[in-house]
């Protein structure tokens, strides 16, 4: 006659997944993805279901068909009879360079408002607050259509600067502000330029490691290295000796009046600048908060031993205090950042051609494919908004009190 017997101790059992604690947590979240999976693949398939019904079906091949429209502001080669890809890829370019501008602009004003704001002088400190308080409570659309109307009601036409009773003239016979844009010289690029290019670059990099370097050797041995000129020395020096090395490779295409419009140079249009501008000023409000709210979190003791030790306001400002107060200010700044690149899509509304404005407008409406173009859409906001928060939190984790 056989007999049953209990498992051995320590053995694992069925039950276990539901009344140990070291396998229940892992047992509901297993369920929950299944549940997850089931669900999207109920709607994937309900969503393919219906577009058959309606005969539809998701392709993407007028990706390849031609765009049929032109394009204000391109930083790549396009014209009309480009494919749709090629539209969506000026877009793309379009976003990120708007982007880009905007984080450096916003941060600048943001680092400068959240210090200034802190001032000792009541009438800075009253006007920063000022600036705060406006721009961030208006809505950013509200400021990129000032900023346009602006520019184009108050800035000349390009006809105001022709012949002898022009009403208005060039800037050092270089820049013109007119209302289609802004016009400024652009570079020629000759035998060697690259070299002049690379070099600059390089003496960037010298920059940043010299700074450091001063910075290391400070907390080291207390030794104050200056940084103002011999940075600017390492930045410009080596780059003005190798372009009269090189020849001079590099010229200026300046910009000229021929007919009702400029001829050479580069445009920078009015709704680029306006965009810019805007989420420039708006999100550098919310910036300027966040740099407040790391300077105040520093505790006082720091400011008055540094000060105890003889450096300046500024020393003290640059070397102990945001040092430390970056810790509080990065996480925020990632949201910022993150803001600016998806409220880039607001462009339609001064007729900037970014992403939206080409695959999510033109190019969705005189092809029918909603779908398709929304779904390029959320990928592309998607991976930007990733590989930003990315890069950001690698910085965050390279300035974060590291424990010992």
């Amino acid at each position: 006659m056989s007999t049953i017997t209990d498992p051995p101790q320590g053995a694992f059992r069925p039950s276990m997944l539901l009344n140990d604690t070291r396998y229940r947590s892992y047992t509901f979240q297993f369920i929950a993805l299944i549940v997850l999976i089931a669900s999207f693949a109920f709607l994937g398939s309900n969503l393919f279901s219906n577009l058959a019904a309606a005969g539809l079906n998701i392709s993407y091949q007028f990706l390849g068909s031609p765009a049929g429209y032109d394009i204000n502001q391109t930083l790549v080669e396009y014209n009309s009879q480009s494919t749709n890809a090629r539209a969506a890829l000026v877009g793309i370019l379009n976003t990120l360079l708007v982007a880009f501008l905007a984080c450096i602009t916003a941060t600048i004003f943001g680092v400068i408002a959240g210090v200034l704001r802190l001032s000792n002088n009541w009438l800075v400190s009253k006007l920063m607050s000022f600036y705060v308080e406006i721009f961030r409570n208006i809505p950013v659309l509200i400021w990129i259509i000032i900023i346009f109307t602006i520019m184009t009601a108050v800035m000349p036409a390009p006809r105001a600067f022709r012949g002898d009773d022009a009403t208005a003239s060039m800037v050092m016979n270089a820049f013109a502000f007119t209302n289609r844009g802004v016009y400024i010289p652009a570079p020629v690029w000759g035998p060697g330029s690259l070299i002049v290019v690379a070099v600059f670059i390089l003496s960037i990099i010298g920059v940043f490691a010299y700074r450091r370097y001063a910075t290391k050797l400070l907390y080291d041995t207390g030794r104050l290295l200056p940084m103002g000129w011999p940075s600017l020395a390492i930045l410009f020096v080596p780059t003005l000796l190798m372009f009269f090395i090189m020849g001079r490779p590099i010229g200026l295409e300046y910009p000229e009046l021929k007919g009702f419009n400029f001829a050479g140079g580069i445009k920078i249009g009015g709704p680029l600048i306006a965009l810019w501008f805007a989420l420039s000023i708006y999100t550098g409000a919310f910036i300027a908060e966040n740099v407040r709210a790391g300077i105040q979190a520093i505790s006082k003791g720091q400011t008055e031993a540094a000060g105890a030790l003889g450096l300046r306001s500024g020393r003290i400002m640059n070397l102990v205090v945001l040092p430390q107060a970056l810790r509080v200010i990065i996480p925020p700044l990632i949201s910022q950042y993150l803001n600016i690149t998806k409220n880039s899509s607001l462009a339609i509304a001064v007729g900037y051609a970014d992403i939206t404005a080409t695959l999510g407008g033109i190019t969705l409406n005189q092809t029918g494919r909603a779908i398709e173009c929304v779904l390029l859409l959320m990928l592309f906001y998607l991976t930007i908004s990733l590989c930003i928060s990315a890069i950001m939190n690698v910085y965050n984790n390279s300035v974060k009190l590291k424990e010992r």
